[in-house]
């Protein structure tokens, strides 16, 4: 049996602000307001936690709304009222590493250079938190805050969104089924079936 934990808390990662809307570093917003439109959610805004939040019946969803590298607090802030564990929450961000529409589901590890994430890893002190990670593409090799901070090129859009829905069912199956059902469903390449950075862990 896995050992990993129940999904309580689900992060999506992004900045605040109309401005940063349908940006590549704002895909964590896109599909935690997926779930919650799917759920039939309304976000109520917390001035105290700094963040909007929607409680539904398996999962509570937060947006943190005190920027990209201070995401940590209000999480923490949350997570401590609900007395959720690091290993009970799923952070969901952008990541230039994957391909544009790939997924990656891991139950811990590294930031990857996302301030976000390391924002968060800093704050509840460990790297035992799992992750959602939504490829936006390959930055060019210069201008990368640029290019994260910009909307998807036109010709992108449609894959963009395709993968948004895909991570929104990636982030359920994770709730009903457990982390690794769902790592071993769609860390692969939806085109091929194939892994993606080696098959995922089988549960025993």
């Amino acid at each position: 049996m896995s050992t990993l934990s129940a999904i309580r808390l689900v992060v999506g990662l992004g900045n605040p602000g109309t401005e940063y809307n349908g940006t590549r570093h704002n895909v964590g917003f896109e599909v935690v307001d997926r779930l919650a439109a799917e759920w039939g959610l309304g976000w109520q805004q917390s001035k105290s936690w700094h963040a909007f939040w929607a409680k539904g019946e398996k999962a509570i969803l937060v947006k943190p709304m005190s920027y990209m590298n201070r995401s940590g607090d209000p999480v923490q802030a949350i997570a401590h009222f609900y007395k959720i564990e690091p290993s009970e929450i799923l952070v969901v961000l952008d990541d230039m590493a994957l391909e544009l529409g790939r997924l990656r589901l891991r139950p811990d590890g590294g930031t990857g250079g996302h301030n976000g994430l390391e924002s968060v890893i800093v704050q509840f002190g460990t790297e035992e938190i799992p992750r959602l990670r939504v490829g936006i593409g390959a930055a060019p090799t210069e201008g990368a805050v640029d290019y994260v901070l910009g909307r998807f090129f036109e010709e992108e859009r449609p894959l963009a969104e395709k993968a948004v829905a895909r991570a929104a069912e990636a982030v359920k199956c994770a709730i009903d089924n457990g982390l690794l059902s769902a790592m071993n469903q769609f860390n692969k390449n939806p085109e091929s079936g194939q892994p993606e950075g080696g098959p995922a862990p089988k549960e025993s």
